[in-house]
């Protein structure tokens, strides 16, 4: 979708006019693009690349409003059984999963996390290049940061698109960033099921 159609919907999400004084604010995710923009006064203020729900868990569109927001929040449902040493031993475990002795279970971190359904929301998370949550639009730590500082309770979020048609795989996106780091990530291309390898 073009920057000018995107900024059509924020206008409708908007509404009319911001009184003046205050900072109008709209979110508007594009599933088909795996792309979230922060509108602040019907301009385009954040662009940020997302991770939406995978085949089987979709990202629902419509209109939403961010009705709660947690610095520190984990998920119910979902996260890990590590080791003592802090290995992963199931990177696909529920609070019911069988925890092997010497071990224990970590809920999914979901760091900066903006709810606008009753299990939906945008927090900071890994981003494969392919939508891949059970729901959530995952984003990079630094721009989830930026988008929780800028939204609040009420701000208004549009879904749309589809992910089914995603217009293009981008590069991994690792959860912690760190300057001039050379590390190698690898991910699976879900349509070729090929390996693909950045840096």
């Amino acid at each position: 979708m073009k920057v000018a159609a995107i900024l059509a919907v924020a206008l409708v999400t908007l509404g009319p006019a911001p009184k003046l004084g205050a900072l109008q604010t709209a979110v508007v995710i594009n599933l088909t693009e795996q792309t979230a923009y922060l509108f602040e006064n019907g301009r385009v203020a954040l662009i940020s690349p997302i991770a939406s729900g995978k085949d089987g868990w979709g990202t629902p569109t419509g209109r939403f409003k961010i009705i709660g927001k947690d610095l520190n929040h984990v998920s119910a449902d979902f996260g890990l059984v590590v080791d003592n040493y802090g290995r992963i031993v199931d990177p696909n475990a529920t609070p019911r999963s069988r925890v092997p002795a010497g071990c224990r279970y970590m809920p999914a971190p979901m760091p900066d996390y903006m709810q606008f359904g009753r299990y939906l929301g945008m927090h900071a998370g890994f981003l494969p290049g392919y939508p891949a949550s059970h729901g959530c639009v995952r984003m990079p730590r630094d721009l989830a940061a930026e988008f929780f500082a800028r939204v609040q309770v009420g701000t208004p979020v549009q879904v749309i698109g589809s992910a089914l048609n995603v217009t293009r795989l981008r590069r991994a996106i690792p959860v912690v960033q760190t300057e001039g780091s050379a590390h190698t990530t690898i991910f699976f291309n879900s349509r070729a099921k090929t390996p693909l390898q950045f840096r």
